[in-house]
């Protein structure tokens, strides 16, 4: 529980920090770089990638860096992400957050 709160905590922190993201340039960047792999709305076309459509802004936001940064490696991500400022990082991360993503149960 106090695991939780703290986790909730930091997010509501990070996101009154956060810059403010533009979500339709973040869109516009992934249809030219990203949706080979992970899908023009985030949903994975390649058996490898994950599906970006839905996670937090601050998660997709930090694995783009860690990419960037070298201390998360993927010969590719690391192409892609060596000459992406942080606005353009930020922008990523709101498009992909800003897409909803609904789960289902499995049914009997």
């Amino acid at each position: 529980m106090r695991s939780r709160i703290l986790a909730a905590l930091a997010a509501a922190a990070f996101a009154t920090a956060a810059p403010a993201a533009d979500i339709e340039a973040g869109r516009a960047h992934a249809q030219q770089a990203c949706a080979v792999c992970h899908g023009v709305l985030g949903i994975a076309s390649a058996p490898d990638a994950p599906n970006l459509a839905g996670q937090p802004a601050f998660y997709t936001a930090a694995q783009l860096r860690a990419y960037r940064n070298g201390s998360r490696r993927h010969e590719v991500m690391a192409v892609i992400t060596r000459s992406l400022t942080d606005e353009q990082i930020n922008n990523l991360a709101a498009w992909y957050a800003a897409i909803r993503v609904e789960a289902q149960a499995p049914g009997k």
